[in-house]
């Protein structure tokens, strides 16, 4: 690979906010070349093997016995159960052994510089950044779209996934026993049972659509929450200091590890992490008409998911709020991809983002000069997002098991006929 050229970027990285982005933020050129390329691109067809097995063996036990036995090694640990599967022994084989790589003080670092984000990070960041900038890759839209009814279960999946994230980011939330290891492991057997459900479909086009939820995918959702959430939240005026960027990235390679990524997959750095990014957006950014559909759906359910039950019914609060998130989507990702989702453009809207910005950087830079400070901002801002968050769950009554996608094949096998 010595001296092999590197591709050139794709075109939306070249313009505004992108170009300026990486000119400031990213360490050096972060494009790849071709070789590389063709290797990461080798992950297209690779899911999650360990997390297949065990799908498939709750998908052959009787009744919810599968999913019981799952929940119990859990909550009790794999030796409480006499003469386990070998599917659910393998698993959590994988899974309670620590990699020597995890070092606690770092993830209790990058969980604290994550919860100091707040409600800007709940509110703002995850979902109009990390999630609605996730909708540009097109084949990860083709699960999502054939999963369920797109617009009644925008706000569920929204409020869910907004509650993993928060149980991940919370110090000390990856300990065995903890809710974040805990529910992560949830997810991870929840994506390996829609990956069952979409290769039984007669519609899934494997040549256009790689497999569903690949590991290509797998490593793009990690990303979006630690990469992009750092850009995202530096957009915002949030400030990060070189070790607390290093911890978060830290945090969520650990948490890749739990999900299932690729060992080759899981970024140890930021050189890592964003040239990563780079093969991402090179690859999998090709946005189509599911792209709109699925941000449409969420910018009509984020402003009556976040706001207070006295504003739920109010057009002007809730009109208000939607174009005050979008314009910091739009902001943040740029006209192009912006105009292509349909992302409002409010000159006003995006003047009060601009304004909150400003302030922000203005709050940040005292908190650094304070001593305590940091502290402080962690502790106010975990509050106020876990607060939110379990009003949200709470109202579109989530689940955090996930043990509805228990019979998803069979529910998607018999709407197809």
């Amino acid at each position: 690979m010595t001296g092999e050229r590197r591709l050139p970027h794709p075109a939306w990285m070249t313009r505004p906010p992108w170009n300026v982005t990486l000119r400031l933020l990213a360490p050096g050129d972060i494009r790849a070349t071709p070789t590389q390329l063709d290797g990461f691109r080798s992950f297209a067809r690779t899911g999650d093997p360990r997390a297949d097995d065990v799908a498939a063996m709750i998908a052959r036990m009787p009744g919810q016995s599968g999913r019981r036995l799952f929940e119990r090694a859990l909550h009790q640990g794999i030796t409480a159960i006499d003469d386990p599967p070998p599917e659910l022994a393998a698993l959590f084989a994988e899974v309670e052994t620590v990699p020597y790589w995890v070092d606690p003080d770092l993830l209790d670092r990058g969980a604290r510089a994550v919860g100091r984000t707040g409600l800007l990070g709940l509110a703002m960041v995850m979902p109009c950044a990390s999630l609605y900038g996730g909708y540009l890759a097109s084949r990860a839209n083709k699960t999502l779209v054939r999963t369920g009814d797109l617009d009644g279960m925008a706000p569920r999946r929204l409020a869910e996934t907004a509650s993993w994230w928060v149980d991940v980011t919370t110090p000390g939330a990856l300990g065995r026993f903890e809710d974040g290891f805990k529910n992560t492991l949830r997810v991870r057997v929840m994506h390996a049972q829609v990956r069952a459900a979409m290769h039984a479909r007669d519609d899934w086009d494997h040549d256009a659509w790689d497999a569903p939820i690949n590991q290509i995918q797998l490593t793009g959702t990690l990303l979006l929450f630690s990469q992009v959430m750092l850009l995202g939240s530096r957009a915002l005026g949030l400030r990060f200091s070189r070790a607390d960027t290093g911890a978060v990235l830290h945090l969520w390679r650990y948490v890749g590890h739990l999900m299932g990524v690729r060992t080759e997959l899981l970024p140890a750095t930021e050189v890592d992490a964003w040239r990563l990014l780079w093969l991402e957006a090179a690859t999998e950014f090709m946005p189509d008409d599911d792209s709109r559909r699925l941000a449409r759906s969420l910018e009509n359910a984020a402003a009556p998911l976040l706001l207070p039950h006295r504003l739920k019914a109010s057009p002007l609060a809730r009109r208000g709020l939607t174009n005050y998130l979008m314009s910091y989507s739009r902001i943040v990702l740029g006209k192009r991809n912006a105009d292509f989702l349909g992302t409002p453009d409010s000159k006003p809207f995006q003047a009060a983002v601009l304004a909150t910005s400003a302030a922000v950087f203005a709050l940040e830079t005292v908190r650094g000069l304070v001593p305590g400070g940091t502290r402080l901002a962690h502790r106010i801002g975990h509050r106020r997002r876990t607060r939110l968050i379990r009003r949200m769950v709470r109202e579109q009554h989530g689940d955090r098991s996930h043990s509805r996608y228990d019979s998803l094949r069979r529910r998607q096998g018999a709407a197809m006929r």
